[in-house]
């Protein structure tokens, strides 16, 4: 099975992220769908790495065509290619310029904690996040793609509801 067919929700009200680029890893790495493998997309720029587990939610296309992508917040570290079922806290609104047209499009982003890890029960929306980590992750998102002329932009942040809704527009697609 593709890894961008995996089911989206899994048990109890989960939702299935598949992890691209792990925690600490300085790479930019992507599912190619057509290999069926995990590849080398990009480096970040020099001294940057993920902040948490970076990923996409299968089974969805955001308006860029791709599958939307996803943060997972917490303290553990994957591996490329892990599905991990989560709950969502909200999302990233970002706007950036398109790839191969002129204009701007969104490409939001899903924050999330793994389902099973306790040490992020009492989480429930982004807000819960300390100000100072959503203010670097927001950094994060901008500096890696300084070099990727694609003039990103947070616009907010946005709670699970907002989360829910922009998956099943993806769904849609």
């Amino acid at each position: 099975m593709k890894l961008t067919k995996v089911p989206l929700y899994g048990k109890n009200g989960t939702f299935h992220v598949v992890v691209e680029s792990p925690r600490g890893s300085p790479l930019k790495l992507k599912y190619d769908p057509d290999l069926g493998v995990i590849t080398l997309s990009r480096p970040l720029t020099l001294g940057l790495t993920y902040p948490f587990d970076w990923g996409f939610v299968p089974s969805t296309a955001g308006e860029d065509g791709d599958p939307v992508d996803a943060m997972i917040v917490w303290y553990g570290i994957s591996f490329p290619g892990v599905v991990i079922p989560c709950r969502l806290l909200g999302l990233v609104e970002v706007e950036q310029d398109k790839e191969k047209k002129k204009g701007r499009e969104r490409n939001d982003r899903i924050i999330a904690v793994p389902a099973e890890d306790h040490r992020c029960k009492e989480m429930k929306t982004v807000l819960d996040l300390p100000e100072r980590v959503r203010a670097e992750i927001a950094i994060f998102f901008l500096e890696s793609t300084a070099f990727e002329a694609k003039n990103a932009e947070i616009l907010g942040w946005r709670g699970p509801v907002a989360a829910r809704a922009l998956i099943k527009r993806s769904r849609e697609r």
